[in-house]
C-alpha cells in the first residue's frame, strides 16, 4: 500500500472512480463505504425526477420511522425524561464492519407504529382524563363557595333564610372564569343588563389546569343573578365568549351537599385512573428512552445509505448499480480491499469493480488533518476552500495567526490565564467531547489549541515587551543607570552603562519618555512584521504558478509585483533596520524621519533633506524608476502574450485529463468549476475574449499597486491595539488594586481583598475576553485580507465524501 500523502501543504491528489457493484450487495457495500468515508459521490441521475428515482419507497418508510422518533422525543421532553446517551467506540479508519440486517430495519419500522398507535392511545387518554379531572374539580369549587353565594344573594331575591330556595322570578348562572377575565365579565353584564343583576365572584384556593392553554391557570367562581330566561341566555353566551365554565348549582344547600358528594365520588375514580394512565405511560417512556439513541441513528445511517443510492445508475439488465465518486488517490487500495472484502463475506461470486476513469473535471479539494491543524484549517476554509492542488494557507496559519494575536496581546500574565484555560480544554479534551455543548462553548472546545497557541505566543512577546499585568520583570541586570543624587536634580536622565539581554529594559517603566519610546518602536515593528508576513505570503504565488507550470503569471505578474513591492515597502523596512543600528548620539547627527523620507521619494525625487546613508538619493531614484517601470509591465505583459499567441481570440483552456493541473494553471489558478456539477457533460474549457484579458489584467494591477499601500498601513494595527491592550491593563492596575498597596491595618486587608477581586474579574473579563476577541478578528482580518490575497485563488470545492460520523452528529441534533 503506497504512503499516503500529507495533504496539508498541498491538497491530495484525487481520482474520478467509478463503481460496479452488484444489486444485491448494494446496500452493503455503500454502508461499508460510509462507515469509512472514502468516496464523494457525484448525481448520475440528475434528469430523473427525484420521486422517480429507485430506492424512493424505502427513503419514505424511513422519512415516517423517523417522524415516529421525533413524536417520541418530543413525549420524553414533555415528561421531562432524558434520553440515554450510549457512546459508540470509535472505530479505526479501515476497520471492516458488516451493515446490520435488513430485516433489523423492518423490525423498528413495525415496531415504530406499533409503539407510536400505543403512545397515542395513551396520551389521548391521559389528555381526557386530564380534562374530565379538570372539570369536576372546577365543579366541586363552585358547589364549595354555592352557600356563601347564596347567602349575599338574599338582598336581590328578597328571601329571609339562605337555606331557602330562591323565587322562581330570580334565575342564576353558576361557573369559573380564569381570574383576569373577571372584571371583564362584570362590567360586559352590568352594561348589557342595564344593572339588572347580582353578581359575586371568589377566588379559588389553588389554580387549576386548562387544556386549552395546556397549563395551569387561577380563576375565580362565580354567580349571576337576574330575572328571565333571555337575560339568563345572553348571560351564559358573554360567559362562554370569555372562557368561562359553566355548572348546573342547585340552590337548595341540600341538594348542594348531595352533589358535592357525588362529586368527590367521581372526582376519586378519575384520579385513580389519571395515576394509572400517567404510570404505564412514563413506564414505556422510559423504556423507549433507553434505546431511542440507538434506533434514531441506525435509521438515520439506512435512509443516507438509500438516498445515495438512488445517486447510482441502475443497470436493469445487468442487475447492477453503477456509482462515480472521487476518492483520494493513496485511497484506491484500500477502496477496493474494502468492496473486496465485502463481496467475500457476502458469498458473492460476480465481484464489485473499482474503475479509474479520465477526466478534465475539476476535482474536489481534500487537506488531511488532524485535531490539533483541523481549527486553523478551518478559519482559512471560512474564507474560501483552496483551488484543487493550489497552496494552502492553512498550514502557515498555525505559526502566524497566534502569532499575530500575540503582538497585539503580548502580556504574561494575560497570557498564562488564556493558557490555563486553553490548557483544561485540551486535558479533559475526551471528556468535554462526549457532553453536549452550547454554541459558545463548543466554539471555545474547537478552537482549544488555537487558544492555547495564542496563550504560550502572548507569554513569549509578553517576555519581549518585558509586561506582566502592566508590571515590568527585573530579570536581568538594566543596560541604564541612574545618578546617585537623583533628587539634586529637576530633570533626571539615565546613561548607558550596557546592553539588555532579552526584550525591553525594564528601565523604561514609569519613564517620562516610556510611551515616545515603545510607540516609535512598535509602529516601526509592525511595518517590519507586515513586510515579511506579505513577501512569504507573495512567495507562494510563484510556487503556485511553478508547480502548474504557468510562466506567464511568473513573467507577467510576480516578477513585476515583487519589484514593485520591494522597491518601495522593501525599502523602507531596510531603512528601519538601518535606522535601528546607527548610534546617532555618537555621530552627533539628528535621527531623520523615516516617513518623511518616503514622502519625499515620490514628491521630490532626488532630493534628500537628511540623509540616511551615502549616495541616498540615488538609490531612491533608482528604486522609483524601478517601481514605475512595473506598472506597465503588470498591465501589458500578460495581454501581449495572449495576443501572440491566440491569434485566432479564442483563449481555449486545457482539457486533457491528466493535468487538471494545468487546467487549475489557468488563470493563476483559476479553474473551472466542472467537478462538481452534476450532469454528464464534461467541462470542455472555456473561452476568453482579449478585451476580457485586458479588462481583469488592469484590475489585478490597480489592485496590487493600491493594496501594497493599504495593506502595509493595515498591519499598523499589530502597534495600536498592542498600546491599547498595555495602557489599559495599566489603568486597570491603577485604579483598583494598586489604591489597596497604601492601606494599613484591618481596612487594609479588606480593600486588598476586595480591590484583588475587582481587578481579577475585570481583568479576566475586559483584558482577557474582550480584548483577546479583538486582537483574535484583527489577526484574522490580516490572514484573510492581506496574506491570502497576496496568492489565494480559493476557487475549489471541499471534498465531503459519504460518511456516518456527520449523520449521527445531526441525528443527535434533530432529537
Amino acid at each position: 500500500m503506497p504512503e499516503k500523502y500529507e495533504a496539508m501543504f498541498r491538497s491530495a491528489e484525487m481520482s474520478l472512480v467509478q463503481l460496479y457493484i452488484p444489486q444485491e450487495i448494494g446496500r452493503d457495500s455503500v454502508y461499508s463505504l460510509g462507515d469509512q468515508g472514502l468516496v464523494q459521490f457525484r448525481d448520475l441521475n440528475t434528469k430523473i425526477r427525484s420521486f422517480q428515482r429507485t430506492f424512493v419507497p424505502e427513503v419514505r418508510r424511513l422519512d415516517n420511522l423517523q417522524r415516529q422518533y421525533r413524536y417520541f422525543y418530543k413525549l420524553l421532553c414533555q415528561h421531562d425524561i432524558k434520553i440515554f446517551e450510549e457512546t459508540e467506540e470509535e472505530v479505526p479508519k479501515g476497520t471492516f464492519r458488516m451493515a446490520p440486517r435488513s430485516s433489523k430495519i423492518d423490525d423498528h419500522i413495525e415496531n415504530g407504529s406499533l409503539i407510536e398507535e400505543r403512545m397515542v392511545q395513551l396520551v389521548e387518554a391521559s389528555e381526557q382524563l386530564e380534562l374530565r379531572k379538570s372539570d369536576l374539580e372546577q365543579f366541586r369549587h363552585v358547589l364549595q363557595a354555592g352557600d356563601e353565594f347564596f347567602a349575599n344573594a338574599a338582598g336581590f331575591s328578597h328571601s329571609e333564610s339562605q337555606d331557602e330556595s330562591i323565587p322562581s322570578s330570580v334565575s342564576f348562572v353558576t361557573g369559573t372564569i380564569p381570574r383576569a377575565k373577571a372584571g371583564t365579565l362584570e362590567q360586559i353584564l352590568w352594561r348589557v343588563l342595564r344593572g339588572n343583576l347580582f353578581f359575586k365572584h371568589v377566588q379559588l384556593p389553588e389554580p387549576l389546569y386548562d387544556v386549552k392553554a395546556k397549563t395551569t391557570v387561577l380563576k375565580d367562581a362565580f354567580i349571576v343573578f337576574s330575572h328571565g330566561d333571555l337575560i339568563l341566555q345572553r348571560v351564559k353566551k358573554v360567559a362562554e365568549s370569555l372562557d368561562a365554565n359553566l355548572y348546573d348549582v342547585s340552590d337548595n344547600a341540600g341538594a348542594r351537599s348531595k352533589q358535592l358528594n357525588e362529586v368527590n365520588s367521581r372526582l376519586a375514580d378519575v384520579y385513580t385512573v389519571l395515576d394509572t394512565t400517567n404510570t404505564t405511560l412514563e413506564t414505556e417512556l422510559y423504556a423507549i428512552a433507553k434505546e431511542l439513541q440507538v434506533w434514531n441513528s441506525e435509521v438515520a445511517r439506512e435512509k443516507a445509505v438509500y438516498e445515495t443510492l438512488n445517486l447510482f445508475d441502475y443497470d436493469s439488465n445487468r442487475k447492477t448499480l453503477i456509482g462515480e465518486g472521487w476518492v483520494p488517490k493513496d485511497e484506491l487500495n484500500s477502496l477496493q480491499g474494502q468492496l473486496a472484502r465485502l463481496t467475500t463475506s457476502m458469498g458473492v461470486d460476480v465481484p464489485s469493480i473499482v474503475q479509474v476513469l479520465e477526466t478534465n473535471k475539476c476535482p474536489p479539494t481534500f487537506h488531511r488533518t488532524n485535531k490539533f491543524t483541523d481549527a486553523f484549517q478551518n478559519i482559512c476554509d471560512c474564507y474560501g476552500t483552496p483551488s484543487y492542488r493550489e497552496v494552502n494557507p492553512g498550514l502557515p496559519t498555525v505559526v502566524t495567526f497566534p502569532f499575530m494575536f500575540a503582538i497585539m496581546f503580548g502580556d504574561m500574565g494575560h497570557g498564562m490565564l488564556m493558557t490555563m484555560v486553553a490548557g483544561l480544554l485540551v486535558f479533559y479534551e475526551k471528556t468535554l467531547g462526549k457532553m453536549k455543548r452550547d454554541e459558545i462553548f463548543d466554539m471555545a472546545y474547537s478552537g482549544r489549541y488555537i487558544l492555547l497557541l495564542m496563550g504560550l505566543f502572548s507569554i513569549y512577546t509578553g517576555f519581549l515587551y518585558n509586561d506582566m499585568f502592566s508590571r515590568s520583570l527585573t530579570l536581568f541586570k538594566s543596560g541604564w543607570k541612574w545618578p546617585s543624587h537623583w533628587e539634586l536634580y529637576e530633570t533626571i536622565e539615565a546613561k548607558s552603562v550596557g546592553t539588555y539581554p532579552f526584550g525591553l529594559d525594564s528601565a523604561w517603566h514609569g519613564t517620562e519618555n516610556a510611551l515616545l519610546f515603545s510607540n516609535s518602536y512598535k509602529m516601526k515593528l509592525s511595518v517590519l512584521l507586515g513586510f515579511v508576513h506579505m513577501s512569504y505570503s507573495y512567495m507562494f504565488s510563484l510556487v503556485n504558478a511553478l508547480y502548474f507550470k504557468n510562466w506567464i503569471d511568473i513573467v507577467g505578474n510576480f516578477i513585476p509585483g515583487l519589484l514593485f513591492m520591494q522597491g518601495i515597502f522593501g525599502y523602507l523596512s531596510v531603512c528601519i533596520v538601518y535606522k535601528w543600528s546607527v548610534d546617532w548620539i555618537k555621530d552627533g547627527r539628528v535621527a531623520p524621519g523615516l516617513l518623511n523620507t518616503l514622502i519625499n521619494m515620490f514628491l521630490a525625487p532626488g532630493t534628500v533633506e537628511e540623509e540616511l546613508y551615502p549616495h541616498q538619493a540615488k538609490v531612491q531614484v533608482f528604486l522609483l524608476i524601478m517601481a514605475l517601470i512595473c506598472v506597465p509591465c503588470l498591465l501589458l505583459i500578460k495581454p501581449i502574450h495572449y495576443k501572440l499567441t491566440h491569434p485566432d481570440n479564442a483563449y481555449e483552456s486545457v482539457t486533457s485529463n491528466e493535468t487538471s493541473e494545468e487546467t487549475v494553471a489557468e488563470h493563476n489558478g483559476a479553474v473551472a468549476k466542472a467537478g462538481d456539477d452534476d450532469d454528464d457533460e464534461e467541462g470542455t474549457g472555456h473561452g476568453e475574449e482579449f478585451g476580457d484579458v485586458v479588462i481583469h489584467q488592469v484590475i489585478h494591477t490597480i489592485e496590487f499597486c493600491l493594496n501594497s499601500v493599504s495593506h502595509t498601513a493595515s498591519y499598523l494595527r499589530l502597534w495600536a491595539l498592542s498600546l491599547a491592550h498595555a495602557q489599559l491593563s495599566t489603568v486597570l492596575w491603577t485604579m483598583t488594586i494598586e489604591i489597596a498597596f497604601g492601606m494599613t491595618g484591618v481596612v487594609g486587608v479588606i480593600m486588598t481583598v476586595v480591590l484583588f477581586t475587582m481587578w481579577f474579574v475585570l481583568t479576566c473579563v475586559i483584558l482577557v475576553l474582550m480584548e483577546g476577541t479583538s486582537a483574535m478578528l484583527h489577526s484574522l482580518r490580516l490572514h484573510w485580507i492581506e496574506s491570502m490575497s497576496k496568492f489565494f485563488v480559493g476557487e475549489g470545492t471541499p471534498y465531503m465524501p459519504f460518511h456516518f460520523e456527520p449523520i449521527d452528529v445531526e441525528s443527535m441534533k434533530q432529537e
